[in-house]
């Protein structure tokens, strides 16, 4: 599908030519390797760096959910702070979210019953061990993705678009929202399935993902993407959870807004247009984080406000035995390890 004659074409379904992003050092031997692909945007949208594949098709996953909240807005989506961040957000489950959803519905005058993502447990380990031991049972609240189902039950009932079958990828909404994600990637939509929620997924390149980033953080005020901006990085906790390291992130560079995603997926995005995109070819969390935080560091961010986010110890009989680290094409000199 194509939205504009500016429109770069659609990126290429292919195998992902990924590069190695991150090593696992125990005892000073590299044990094991994160392949992946990471894009390093300079604030005039050039390239600055580029490892891995950055143009071949992949899915963004809930990446992508500050472009669907931009959409939402755009359609006519009355809401901001924590419930814009909400929006956009793959929530941990705590009462603050579920209360949220609830609250986006009532302004709807929706029930609970009309939401069709997923039931599931709440994301967070902690909270979903409090849950169920509780005995409470999977639910489409709890499920990460409910606030932005019911932000688009909200907007779909609000343009007198038909509710049952919202999460059609022929549906008004859908097709706002794929519209929107052409529009701010700049490229066609190469393939479209469905995510994990059971919302449509599209797919772009990691390139054209960070290319939406910088595009929503350097909106100008009052506009759609910069009051999505606005409130994930006011409410960053609402945008994530408690502990999550999204919204520590975005705590500790101040300006950025930052959106993890399944599968080892993370954007960010700073004020003047500098922004990262970072995919971790086999899904793996313990990867994503540092290698987004050396990004962010080869992005001109300061290393010292990224120390948390270098990569967790590797634990060996209980004490300190190694690390995930970020390889030398990303951090050549600032990672301790390389010291």
């Amino acid at each position: 599908m194509t939205y504009g004659s500016s429109l770069a074409a659609a990126p290429v379904i292919r195998e992902p030519l990924h590069a190695p992003v991150a090593q696992l050092v125990r005892g000073g031997v590299i044990e094991g390797m994160h392949y992946g692909s990471v894009v390093v945007l300079a604030a005039d949208g050039t390239v600055e760096l580029q490892i891995g594949d950055i143009e071949a098709a992949f899915y963004p996953r809930s990446a992508l959910k500050p472009v669907q909240a931009v959409a939402m807005l755009r359609a006519g989506l009355p809401l901001d702070g924590e419930l814009l961040s909400l929006t956009a957000a793959s929530h941990s489950g705590e009462e603050r979210h579920l209360a949220g959803t609830r609250r986006i519905l009532e302004l709807a005058g929706l029930p609970e019953d009309r939401l069709r993502n997923v039931a599931d447990l709440p994301f967070d380990p902690v909270v979903r061990e409090a849950w169920v031991r509780d005995g409470r049972m999977p639910s489409q609240l709890a499920q990460n993705c409910s606030g932005k189902h019911a932000a688009m039950l909200y907007t779909a009932h609000l343009n007198g678009w038909s509710l049952d079958d919202y999460l059609d990828p022929t549906h008004p909404l859908q097709q706002a929202i794929a519209e929107i994600v052409e529009d701010l990637t700049g490229q066609s939509i190469a393939q479209v399935t469905v995510d994990g929620c059971g919302a449509p997924l599209f797919s772009v390149s990691l390139h054209g993902l960070a290319r939406a980033a910088a595009r929503i953080t350097t909106a100008a005020p009052g506009t759609p993407e910069a009051r999505v901006a606005d409130a994930m990085r006011e409410h960053a906790e609402m945008a994530s959870g408690s502990g999550r390291d999204v919204a520590a992130l975005m705590r500790a560079v101040p300006g950025l807004l930052t959106k993890d995603g399944f599968e080892g997926v993370q954007v960010a995005s700073l004020p003047d247009g500098r922004a990262v995109a970072v995919k971790i070819a086999d899904g793996a969390d313990r990867a994503r984080v540092p290698v987004a935080a050396a990004a962010l560091a080869r992005c001109g961010v300061d290393p010292a406000a990224l120390a948390e986010f270098t990569g967790a110890p590797l634990l060996g009989g209980g004490a300190v035995v190694g690390h995930i680290r970020p390889t030398r094409a990303l951090d050549p000199l600032t990672h301790p390890l390389y010291a």
